[in-house]
């Protein structure tokens, strides 16, 4: 099924990442819904992830895609969230796997740790994701023990 609309965001140290990927999204003809922060000053990263997360658990998203320094808080704050299977992903292996066996419908992405990486990895690992599909089979049966549910704050500041 094609994508037609990824939620993303970053906090401050994922906002320049989080500007590249943008393009290349938009450059897929992916209808890209921008939750922030675009800016380099100090944000808390919760306060994205759940907007992002919100958007992909009610289905007004087909996927997300959130970066912070390490990528663990953006993915403990959106697995908080219903239906949400976030996977933190250093590389294309990881990425691809999170969607063909767990089926990842949002990508945690880690700003400080893939700096190292060559020209266009990053960009190969998020393509990756993107196109790769759920296998289902033995794999649903797996996912499906995951809780849809959890609890998220009901007033966030």
């Amino acid at each position: 099924m094609p994508l037609r609309e990824i939620a993303i965001g970053a906090d401050h140290r994922g906002v320049t990442l989080k500007q590249q990927i943008v393009e290349q999204l938009r450059g897929a003809e992916i209808t890209v819904d921008d939750c922030g922060t675009n800016s380099s000053e100090s944000c808390d990263y919760p306060d994205v992830a759940h907007q992002v997360a919100d958007r992909v658990s009610d289905g007004s998203a087909d996927r997300g895609i959130l970066i912070c320094g390490s990528g663990i808080g953006m993915s403990m704050a959106a697995n908080k969230h219903p239906a949400i299977r976030a996977a933190l992903c250093h590389d294309r292996q990881a990425a691809e796997m999170s969607r063909r066996h767990n089926d990842a419908n949002v990508l945690c992405l880690a700003a400080d740790r893939l700096d190292h990486l060559p020209d266009g990895d990053v960009h190969d690992l998020v393509d990756v994701w993107l196109k790769t599909e759920f296998e289902g089979g033995r794999h649903q049966r797996r996912v499906d023990k995951i809780p849809l549910t959890a609890a998220v704050p009901s007033q966030r500041q």
